[in-house]
């Protein structure tokens, strides 16, 4: 069996801070296979960003990894040094991040800010840094490419630089692409563009992606694995099918039923009562169990293991256990009539 492209072996990022240490990644663990998808899903505060950032080594202080590893074709990257990891982003690893303005220096063309990323992280000459520049910007769909080339983003919509963006991570060849949140600032029409645009250029050169979103329905189609995050764990994980029609812990199931559906045509939408968990002051038990209509008595006090449910399927619920053991007492009860 083949060894996976990435292994996050329960990594733990935090924060220090005033009121106390934020653990905003508590003991996460994942593989992600060469040409795969991942899907990272959750709320605001779940943990997937900062996630992304440790995999990058781009936290910003008081961040900081304090345990696990993060292993990329067998070298754990957190040992690296800072020249390394300069050589790791970009031509192994690349990011798109959220807001494509923000991350887009506004001082210069865009066809600068691509030569420098290509001149950075290849052994292309200014000349052939160029030519991959504008083969980069036919490949993502943007019109005009020599045009483009001149222009600053300010001169561009806010779908044409996430295309930028998204060139600029690519021009390298890098072996995972790491997309934050890629279409949370722009609006439905072009969220469904770049979205096809990612899945065809996954498809064309071969990569791994890890899509990172707040919104299980941007990533239902696309995704061969997804990953469920809250307060800094993984409470369920499992294959695309698996979530969307097996879900097993309560706040996978608070997720779905927030996602506008066709067919309950003007119905409100369900939220998830409660509002997150205070990260400096984490409960005993189930992070979730304050929010959870389900709520046991365990619930409160132990925290739950990851519980297989399949070979494709595991969650992390008190409610899986319950139902293993009335499944077994119904059996049991059947076998003795």
């Amino acid at each position: 069996m083949n060894e996976p492209l990435l292994q996050v072996k329960n990594l733990c990022t935090s924060f220090k801070v005033d009121s106390g240490e934020v653990r905003a990644v508590n003991g996460i663990s994942f593989n992600l296979d060469k040409g795969k998808v991942l899907g990272i899903v959750g709320e605001s505060g779940s943990g997937k960003s900062v996630t992304a950032y440790s995999i990058m080594r781009i936290l910003v202080e008081p961040g900081r990894i304090t345990g696990g590893q993060i292993l990329f074709n067998g070298e754990d990257i957190v040992k690296y040094s800072k020249k390394q990891m300069r050589e790791f982003r970009g031509k192994r690893v690349s990011i798109i991040f959220q807001d494509p303005m923000t991350s887009l220096n506004p001082v210069y063309t865009i066809g600068n800010q691509l030569r420098e990323a290509i001149l950075l992280h290849t052994d292309r000459n200014r000349e052939q840094a160029n030519a991959r520049a504008l083969e980069m910007l036919q490949l993502v769909g943007v019109n005009e490419p020599e045009k483009r080339l001149k222009q600053y983003p300010y001169e561009l919509s806010g779908g044409m630089r996430q295309r930028v963006m998204i060139a600029m991570a690519l021009a390298c060849e890098p072996d995972i692409l790491i997309a934050d949140e890629p279409t949370t600032a722009l609006d439905v029409t072009i969220q469904a563009q770049i979205l096809e645009l990612m899945q065809s250029l996954q498809k064309k050169l071969g990569m791994a992606i890890i899509m990172i979103t707040h919104d299980l329905g941007v990533i239902a189609d696309m995704c061969d694995e997804i990953i469920v995050m809250y307060a800094g764990r993984i409470c369920e994980r499992g294959t695309a099918d698996e979530i969307f029609y097996n879900p097993r812990h309560e706040y996978t199931k608070g997720l779905l039923r927030s996602i506008p559906r066709l067919e309950t045509g003007h119905a409100r939408l369900i939220p998830i009562a409660g509002s997150p968990v205070d990260l400096t002051n984490m409960p005993k038990g189930c992070a979730f169990a304050s929010r959870c209509d389900n709520c046991m008595k365990i619930c409160l006090g132990e925290l739950p293991e990851e519980l297989d449910i399949n070979d494709f399927h595991k969650a992390s619920c008190w409610m899986n256990v319950r139902q293993v053991y009335e499944e077994a007492a119904a059996e049991k009860e059947a076998e003795s009539k």
